[in-house]
């Protein structure tokens, strides 16, 4: 049984979050408490396997609270957060600070039912993530300059593309900050819900040496720019007459998700061919596993996230499985191999460290 710790100052969410864990078979409740000052007790005596948050509460706030858990008794922790600018912020920081996966509150208590089953999915998952215990992260600072060497360049030949879920906030943080600024575009599929991905890719460009933007219908791709996918939108490589371009769609859902990775991979081993290079990283399900196999088929480079290193194994798994996986690897190799790959080994990232 996953034992499951309830902590938010909104009686509804509380309430809501109790029925959730006791609907399910594999789950049970180890305590509903309204704030995290009481929470703390509630760990020391009844161990928790999975803690959901509220980001925002009076007294210590959710991130506080996790900020001190994770330095010394480490849980997956899945935030709970408004869909808001700040709320998306703080949801961020505390992906940032350790938690494992998040969820926005939704509207109107016809929301709240409908994602019932989805909350169910994120506790199983979280259930499952690897953690260790850390130290809080400073914020991080710009340490590179950001300007690729030909600015505006239409990118032409080869193509990176990045898939994760649970863990892969995070992940592809670490990753994308030890690129350099002239690397060859960057197409990342992050299962994220709409309101967030914005942010996400801002606070990415606050730190990366490569311009990091949420991805527009439409435009031309360039070198030296990651673009994520939007929320609610899959995002899909294509040609115009200067070379590659992005398509946004809101078809049905692939795998339960919008963007999927399939659906971006797909498009890759479609326009690409053997130029462009597939990431899967950390995340739960399946998601990407068929796409990457198509890219292995046209000769393109597919890398996997190890074990070790992922929160949850299982996107890389499936993966390898299919059959779509050419190496595999710990997250902090991947930023170096890339590097060789697009012939950027000599270079640094912000880390200092060589590729």
């Amino acid at each position: 049984m996953i034992r499951v710790l309830v902590i938010d100052d909104s009686a509804v969410m509380r309430a809501f979050l109790s029925r959730v864990v006791a609907s399910q078979p594999d789950m049970e409740l180890a305590g509903v408490v309204p704030d995290p000052l009481l929470a703390i007790e509630r760990v020391r005596r009844h161990a928790p396997d999975v803690i959901t948050l509220d980001v925002e509460m009076p007294g210590m706030n959710g991130l506080d609270f996790l900020r001190k858990l994770m330095a010394v008794r480490p849980l997956p922790v899945i935030m709970i957060s408004s869909l808001t600018r700040r709320g998306a912020d703080a949801t961020l920081r505390a992906l940032e600070l350790g938690a494992v996966d998040f969820f926005p509150k939704p509207d109107s208590f016809e929301e709240l039912e409908s994602v019932a089953q989805d909350i169910a999915e994120k506790i199983r998952a979280a259930s499952q993530a690897r953690l260790q215990r850390r130290a809080a992260p400073a914020e991080t600072v710009r340490q590179a300059p950001r300007p690729p060497s030909a600015p505006g360049r239409a990118a032409v030949g080869a193509v990176l593309g990045i898939g994760a879920s649970t863990g892969g906030v995070e992940a592809l943080r670490l990753l994308l900050a030890q690129l350099p600024g002239d690397m060859p575009p960057i197409l990342v599929a992050q299962h994220m819900l709409p309101g967030f991905t914005e942010t996400f890719a801002r606070r990415l460009n606050e730190i990366c040496p490569l311009a990091v933007k949420e991805a527009a219908d439409g435009e031309q791709v360039l070198h030296g720019t990651v673009y994520i996918a939007p929320g609610g939108r899959h995002l899909v490589l294509a040609r115009n007459a200067s070379g590659y371009a992005l398509r946004l769609t809101e078809d049905e859902p692939v795998n339960r998700h919008r963007p999927s990775v399939d659906t971006l991979f797909r498009s890759l081993a479609r326009i690409a061919g053997a130029q462009a290079i597939g990431v899967m990283l950390t995340g739960m399900g399946a998601d990407g596993a068929q796409g990457m196999l198509e890219m292995h088929k046209t000769g393109a480079t597919t890398i996997a996230q190890d074990e070790a290193t992922s929160v949850v194994f299982g996107m890389p798994r499936q993966a390898i499985a299919a059959g779509g996986v050419g190496e595999v690897m710990g997250l902090h190799e991947i930023a170096g191999r890339l590097r060789k790959l697009c012939g950027q080994e000599a270079r640094t990232g912000p880390d200092g460290g060589a590729g």
